[in-house]
C-alpha cells in the first residue's frame, strides 16, 4: 500500500494555483498534432472541482459563438502548462450546473470585491 501512495506522490503537481468554483481561469494546454506542438488557451468559469489524489479534476465552461463548451481537465496531467486565475467569482454553490440553463446576462457570475 505504501508503494502506491509513493507512486501517486511522484506524479502529483504542486504548482497549481488555488481556485474555486466561480473563478475565471485560463488553462494553457499543450496540444500535440503529429510532430508539431502548440499551446492552446481555454478560458472560462470553473464549474466544479472533483478532489481526490491523482484523479482530481476540474470542469471549465466557456461560451464560444453562442454555444456552451465544457471541458474536464485532470489536475495532475503533464499536458497542462499552467493555469492562471483571471478573476474570482462570488457564488454560493460548489457545483454550478445551473449555469447550463441560463443565457446572456443571467449566466454571468458576480465578481468578488477585492479590497487592497
Amino acid at each position: 500500500m505504501d508503494v502506491i501512495k509513493q507512486l501517486e506522490r511522484e506524479h502529483m503537481r504542486m504548482d497549481m494555483p488555488q481556485f474555486k468554483p466561480g473563478d475565471t481561469v485560463k488553462v494553457h494546454l499543450r496540444i500535440i498534432e503529429g510532430e508539431k506542438e502548440r499551446i492552446q488557451v481555454f478560458q472560462g468559469a470553473v464549474m466544479r472541482i472533483h478532489k481526490g489524489t491523482t484523479n482530481s479534476t476540474f470542469t471549465v465552461r466557456k461560451i464560444s459563438d453562442g454555444i456552451g463548451v465544457e471541458r474536464v481537465f485532470p489536475f495532475h496531467t503533464p499536458f497542462i502548462e499552467r493555469v492562471e486565475v483571471v478573476s474570482e467569482g462570488k457564488v454560493r454553490r460548489s457545483r454550478l450546473y445551473y449555469l447550463r440553463g441560463l443565457k446572456g446576462k443571467a449566466a454571468k457570475i458576480k465578481q468578488k470585491n477585492v479590497w487592497s
